[in-house]
Formats: structure tokens, C-alpha cells, sequence
């Protein structure tokens, strides 16, 4: 493969309250210390690195703007800059941001492949990521290539890729997307073997994404476009158009795009990749003690086992408990059973609705 350039597209968007109460709307997860001593964003923005054939740019981050600032520390902190960093006026979902992201690489430089990286994901294995880009990168040229990680169980909470035909070596056809199954589906797609989990990242050439947008999600291509092309640039902070932005219609690029396109294509791969949604999954994936309890801060568990104990500030202690997530930060705190974590939307709202009620 001769030299192939790469343009890192991290989004950063987000208010990551399944891990409420540490991840909140002014400080969401990716800022946080989740997967090692760095933040997720700075891991994130640091895996992006030249090797062999590979070359990356400069990233471009997409993000609020109240996280600007955060953004500037974190990434000082690690010797990165960023090419552009976008601030979005407000989120309008994942399709809106892969065009900006396309249009971006497009007007920095077109020969470049856009990788579209969230900034919250984990990959234990970043020598792995390397290479199945290095393997993807040639089908990426003329298609849009997704990431599927190699199913190691039954797991609800992820989508799932169907494999189709093979397109080129280690990279294949798209054949179906399907939304997060019921245990017994998923046990069923892991049965079958030629399904792979829903990774969330992306490898493109700017203009293949951009007109499968325009001929699939033409109202998102238009707004987003008018977003961009109106937009108010400072030295590398670019500013979208917030009337035009607003007007655009708010939904994830896999079902914008990645459901309806012929040019679909996935890499299947394995790279110790976590998409750290649950506090359940950050159990999973921690340091445990002996009694499989996972803790951190000022935390003491006494009698207790299979839990997550994590404070940022008082003392916490439990006693005579399994199966239990524990959390306290200055923003909230939130008790319930392991195997719920998922359901800790139902605690937001209804703190929300509590704080409304009193105004």
C-alpha cells in the first residue's frame, strides 16, 4: 500500500449521563480518567498516530461550545494541537457531525481520509487499530467503511453488523445493521458467527460521505452544509451557523446513512475496544479487589462483593452488599443494583422533573 493520509475526526459531543453522577452536561465522560492515567479524549486524540504506510494529520475536534476551554487544557497537556476544532451551536446527533466532518477534511485536505473517531471509546490494543485501518484504507477510498469488533458474548447493549460478501482482504459488505437485541437475539448472533458488534467509527474519503449524505439525508446535507459554509472562523476555532444548524434534522449517520447506502462496507476486527456506556461496563473493565469489587476514591467495602464503590469526595463505605454501584461526586449521588446500570436514565429524569417542580 504506498502512503495513505489520514485525518483524525474526533467527536466530542455529548453530556454522557449513563455515567452520572461523575459525567455530567459541563464535564461529560471523555474528560474523565476512564481507561488510564489520561483522559479518554487525550487517548483518544494520541492512538491517531503514524505507522508504517499510515500517516495522520493534525485532528479536527467537534464539540460544544462550552467545552472549548477543557478541550485547549487537555490536549496541552498531552503536546497535541488541533487542526480545527468545531463548536457546535447545540448536538444534533451523529449524521449532522460526519458531514461537518467530511466538509472539514474536504477543505483541508481532499486526498485525506476522514477517520471519525468518538472520543469515549476505549482500545487496549491501539497496535491492533492500526493495523485494520492499514487493511481498510484502500476499500475506503470508494466506500464507507465501519469497524466490527469480534463478539466475545452475548451483549445487549452494543448494535450488531451483519457480514456480507467480501469486498477486498479483511474488509466486507455491509448486509444488515441491527439495533441492540434482546439476550436471546443476541445469543443468536453470536451462534451464527458472521455478526460483529457496531463499533461506531468510520473510515471515509471526504466526498464519498458527503454525496451519499446529499442522496440519502438531503435535508441534513443541506442544513449541515449551510452550517458550515456560513460559519465564522478565529485562527482554528470555526463556529457553525446556529440558524442553519438548528434547522437540521437530528439522527445518528447509521441510520442516515449506514442503513441505506450500497457503499457499507465493515472490518472486523479485535482491539480490546469498550464503549464505556454503564457503570457496569466500567466495573467489567476495572482493577477488582479479591471480592471482585471495584473501588474507588475514599471507598471501604466490608462484607461486600461483585460491587463498584466510587467516590470523589466523602467517605463512602458499604457493608453486607452484592451486586451494587455506589457514586458519589460534588454533582449527585446514585445507589442501585449492578445489573441496572443501564436504567440510570430513570434517575436523571426524574431529578430533573424534581428540580423542575420546585421552580
Amino acid at each position: 500500500m504506498t502512503n495513505c493520509k489520514i485525518t483524525p475526526v474526533i467527536l466530542s459531543g455529548g453530556a454522557g449521563t449513563r455515567l452520572w453522577p461523575l459525567s455530567h452536561p459541563g464535564m461529560p465522560k471523555q474528560f474523565h480518567a476512564l481507561g488510564s492515567e489520561r483522559t479518554m479524549l487525550q487517548d483518544t486524540v494520541l492512538r491517531a498516530k503514524d505507522s508504517g504506510a499510515l500517516t495522520f494529520a493534525a485532528p479536527v475536534i467537534i464539540c460544544a461550545e462550552d467545552h472549548l476551554a477543557t478541550i485547549d487544557e487537555q490536549l496541552a497537556a498531552v503536546d497535541r494541537a488541533a487542526a480545527k476544532i468545531v463548536l457546535e451551536p447545540f448536538g444534533r446527533n451523529t449524521a449532522a457531525a460526519a458531514y461537518i466532518a467530511a466538509a472539514a477534511v474536504r477543505d483541508l485536505d481532499p486526498a485525506s481520509l476522514v477517520l471519525l473517531l468518538p472520543a469515549d471509546h476505549i482500545i487496549a490494543d491501539p497496535e491492533a487499530f492500526m493495523r485494520v485501518i492499514a487493511t481498510a484504507a484502500k476499500t475506503a477510498a470508494s466506500h464507507i467503511v465501519t469497524f466490527g469488533i469480534e463478539a466475545d458474548r452475548p451483549e445487549t447493549g452494543y448494535g450488531y453488523i451483519q457480514q456480507g460478501d467480501r469486498l477486498d482482504e479483511g474488509v466486507f459488505a455491509v448486509r444488515r445493521f441491527a439495533e441492540k437485541p434482546t439476550r436471546e437475539r443476541a445469543e443468536q448472533y453470536l451462534a451464527e458467527g458472521d455478526y460483529v458488534w457496531n463499533a461506531g467509527i468510520f473510515l471515509f474519503a471526504p466526498e464519498v460521505m458527503l454525496s451519499q449524505m446529499a442522496a440519502l439525508a438531503p435535508k441534513i446535507a443541506e442544513q449541515a452544509g449551510l452550517s458550515w459554509s456560513g460559519a465564522s472562523t478565529e485562527g482554528r476555532v470555526v463556529r457553525l451557523d446556529a440558524e442553519a444548524f438548528g434547522a437540521c434534522p437530528s439522527e445518528p449517520v447509521d441510520i442516515a446513512v449506514m442503513e441505506k447506502t450500497k457503499l457499507a462496507a465493515v472490518a472486523p476486527c479485535s482491539m480490546g475496544w469498550a464503549d464505556v456506556g454503564s457503570w457496569s461496563e466500567i466495573h467489567r473493565l476495572g482493577t477488582k479487589d479479591a471480592a471482585a469489587n471495584l473501588l474507588h476514591g475514599e471507598a471501604v467495602a466490608i462484607e461486600t462483593s461483585n460491587s463498584l464503590i466510587w467516590t470523589d469526595g466523602v467517605p463512602v463505605a458499604v457493608i453486607g452488599v452484592d451486586n451494587l454501584v455506589v457514586v458519589s461526586t460534588s454533582e449527585g449521588l446514585v445507589v442501585l443494583p449492578m445489573d441496572r446500570a443501564q436504567d440510570l436514565k430513570l434517575a436523571i429524569a426524574a431529578i430533573k422533573a424534581l428540580r423542575e417542580a420546585k421552580t
